[in-house]
């Protein structure tokens, strides 16, 4: 490998490096306005179907990724351009710092006993009904939801970006946001968010497996045992109703030597998970140890990511 770094593995690194940094840009969050945008349309063509939803998921990514291919075109004849767009966008699309930071301060409102705090904290994380939560559930469901999170919005995204550049970057942050709007099995989503849901299980299934290795290799550096992290992955994820929630999930608990999994109350309903993993119940040490984690798998994702592009650019 050269000393030089082609254009896209150069802008993941940059990219990666200001989400540590500055997290989250503050204002004007392109995925915030993307959220607008899909929403917007949402509610101009809602109906109770699969086509319905297969249109709207078509037309919010394609819309995405559309772009990502117009700005890629557009910087071709720069490499120093096309790094800083790549750097750019994938900024705007990680969310690995954010996440940690609200792992941390969940963590930090369950160990003071600040229930309020951590109940009006954790909406930051996870859309199940806080009240219902007591300590433990809601160090479970930090817990649950950093290691998910991890996969769709660090490993996924830098991935993909290695994979498919700009589009790949925003087509796929498109997708993750918008399982994140529709695809719940709520009775206004069962059937127009069908598409969405199905879309992510796709785009995901890579991811979250890489997820799952890398939790493997990382789990010595949190006190933890590789093989026990393989077992909870091999035995456990496939009760998940996620075909990708299960491998992270699994994959993580038995990494930190902790249980995931149980009755897990949503707004729209109460669903029995499978239960992952052999340890104990998670605490909020364990959610600061899943935040760890969670930091380690960013920056081994991103030097793959680059590698990955090396690699390629060097055939």
């Amino acid at each position: 490998m050269s000393l030089s770094l082609n254009p896209r593995a150069a802008g993941l690194l940059l990219g990666a490096a200001a989400d540590a940094v500055f997290a989250d840009p503050a204002r004007c969050h392109p995925v915030a306005g993307f959220g607008r945008f899909a929403g917007w349309l949402e509610r101009r063509w809602y109906a109770d179907s699969r086509a319905a939803g297969v249109c709207h998921t078509a037309v919010c990514v394609g819309a995405a990724a559309g772009t990502g291919a117009v700005l890629a075109r557009l910087t071709q004849r720069s490499p120093a351009a096309q790094t800083v767009a790549v750097a750019v966008t994938t900024w705007a699309v990680l969310g690995g710092t954010s996440l940690a930071r609200e792992g941390d301060a969940l963590a930090g409102a369950l160990e003071a006993g600040q229930l309020p705090a951590a109940r009006a904290r954790i909406r930051h994380l996870c859309s199940r009904d806080p009240e219902a939560l007591d300590t433990a559930g809601m160090a479970r469901a930090g817990c649950e939801s950093v290691a998910e999170n991890t996969s769709d919005a660090v490993v996924g995204p830098l991935l993909w970006g290695a994979v498919a550049g700009l589009p790949g970057l925003l087509g796929y942050r498109a997708v993750n946001t918008l399982d994140a709007m529709v695809g719940y099995r709520s009775p206004r989503y069962r059937r127009f968010g069908w598409a969405a849901a199905r879309t992510d299980d796709l785009v995901n299934l890579l991811p979250a497996r890489l997820t799952a290795l890398i939790t493997l290799a990382a789990a010595p550096l949190l006190g933890g045992s590789p093989a026990a992290a393989a077992r909870a992955w091999r035995r456990d994820a496939g009760g998940h109703p996620s075909p990708n929630a299960g491998p992270v999930e699994a994959s993580a608990a038995g990494a930190l030597g902790i249980q995931l999994g149980g009755l897990t109350q949503y707004p729209h309903g109460v669903e029995l998970r499978p239960v992952l993993g052999d340890g104990p119940p998670p605490t909020p040490a364990d959610l600061r140890r899943m935040v760890r984690l969670c930091r380690l798998l960013g920056v081994a994702a991103t030097a793959l990511a680059a590698l990955a592009c090396e690699w390629y650019w060097s055939l």
